[in-house]
């Protein structure tokens, strides 16, 4: 059995997110999947730009607590003001979901706990 690696969850994550943007009627001006590189997503609609910075989540942590990453966010809404841009934090849990105690394996089950984007 494989486990995900730190880059193939975040890949999941950016997945899970982008689908979610793409059905949204977003467009894509840049897409970036390397770790710690912020945003992931830069997108448009609405004439409206937002910066998405994606963060995937194993279990236990909690996908909704931003507090962790709260300096990241705050320097990333600093950099889009200066494109007029919106910030927003996409946290994207996963677990196993035969069992939590168990990382995510490829080609398992994986249960995902994704509420939407969070204007920072």
């Amino acid at each position: 059995m494989h486990v995900l690696t730190e880059q193939e969850l975040h890949n999941l994550a950016m997945n899970i997110v982008g689908k979610q943007l793409e059905d949204a009627g977003f467009e894509f001006l840049a897409v970036n999947s390397e770790l710690r590189k912020n945003p992931q997503f830069v997108c448009i609609k609405d004439k409206k730009m937002r910066f998405v910075v994606v963060k995937a989540i194993e279990y236990p942590g909690d996908p909704k607590d931003i507090e962790f990453f709260k300096s990241d966010l705050n320097k990333m809404k600093e950099h889009a003001l200066k494109f007029d841009a919106s910030t927003f934090y996409a946290g994207v849990g996963l677990v196993n979901a035969a069992d939590h105690n168990l990382p995510v394996y490829l080609d398992e089950e994986y249960i995902v706990d994704f509420d939407g984007l969070v204007e920072i």
